[in-house]
């Protein structure tokens, strides 16, 4: 078996919503991000979740693969495609519990939304020693299920010592 390695898990949606449609927008710089969840929390695999599938969007899938992020997309039917939102929670929430089952080479993770959805598993990942923090993108969005988590579980991405780290700077 490989040597187990911290990995990020990021609801993109989450994120760009989280960051742009803030109080105070702003952009995340998607390769200063990488390096920041390396250097920060040693995390060596970073998938990125979107919805479904856009040929329209090569250029911009082909920038977050360069910034070091593994895509993973929703599946969807092809009557649905463009009419629903991405919905990655369960894709996430699948994906973490069966590197658990399978114990394979997930050490710790990193969890990079706001949405309550994910409360049961972060949770878990608690009670296991598997969660190493959640990122929330801007404090305004964390659900207020994750009120009662102790502060070495969560940062805020929106924190002025995070997000001049991460921002996109023009």
């Amino acid at each position: 078996m490989a040597n187990k390695v911290n990995q990020a898990f990021i609801d993109a949606q989450n994120l760009h919503l989280g960051t742009t449609k803030a109080m105070s927008p702003w952009k995340v710089d998607l390769k200063r991000f990488r390096v920041y969840l390396d250097k920060k929390y040693n995390v060596k695999l970073a998938y990125y979740f979107l919805g479904s599938y856009d040929a329209s969007f090569t250029d911009l899938y082909n920038a977050i693969q360069a910034a070091g992020f593994i895509l993973t997309f929703r599946e969807h039917s092809s009557k649905m495609i463009g009419r629903k939102k991405g919905n990655v929670d369960t894709d996430i929430v699948f994906y973490i519990m069966r590197e658990l089952y399978k114990d394979g080479d997930l050490d710790k993770v990193v969890l990079v939304s706001g949405d309550g959805d994910y409360w049961r598993m972060v949770d878990f990942l608690i009670k296991e020693d598997k969660l190493l923090k959640i990122l929330f993108p801007n404090r305004s969005s964390a659900s207020s299920l994750y009120r009662r988590l102790h502060p070495q579980y969560f940062d805020y991405l929106d924190a002025d010592a995070v997000k001049k780290k991460i921002e996109f700077v023009i």
